[in-house]
């Protein structure tokens, strides 16, 4: 059985690195961690994701994107992936823009950038720990 992923889109490749390494260190090799500097790039990722038949259970995406906005990104996500769980990373991100990811995207969390780590890591926890997709021994 392959890897679930944990997808993080951003168009600065400094916060996607950093993002990885975070998450790696949180997670180990529990996880594979796919990066994607836009969200034209994130649905290349999926469809090939899709083909393979991998399980993408996390998506940690920027709000302020060239060309697609987060929330827009994270609606259409999540007509194929209900049950991941969505978090926006977002310095610039209205309110309004993160309602509508709440209401149609069912985000689970929004995190203000520049983010705090073990916010970042816990909730990704608690997303994963309520769809029953991390053991609790991992926690």
């Amino acid at each position: 059985m392959p890897k679930p992923i944990i997808l993080c889109v951003d168009d600065e490749s400094v916060v996607l690195n950093s993002l990885k390494i975070q998450l790696k260190n949180a997670f180990l090799d529990n996880y594979l961690y796919e990066l994607a500097e836009s969200a034209d790039e994130a649905w290349e990722i999926i469809e090939e994701l899709q083909d393979d038949n991998n399980n993408l259970i996390v998506i940690v995406s920027d709000w302020l994107m060239p060309g697609v906005k987060g929330d827009e990104f994270l609606i259409h996500v999540h007509q194929k992936f209900p049950k991941a769980i969505k978090v926006m990373l977002t310095g610039q991100a209205d309110k309004s823009a993160i309602e509508r990811a709440q209401k149609y995207a069912n985000l689970y969390e929004s995190i203000a950038k520049p983010w705090n780590q073990d916010k970042l890591i816990e909730t990704i926890k608690s997303g994963l720990q309520q769809v029953q997709m991390y053991p609790e021994d991992q926690v």
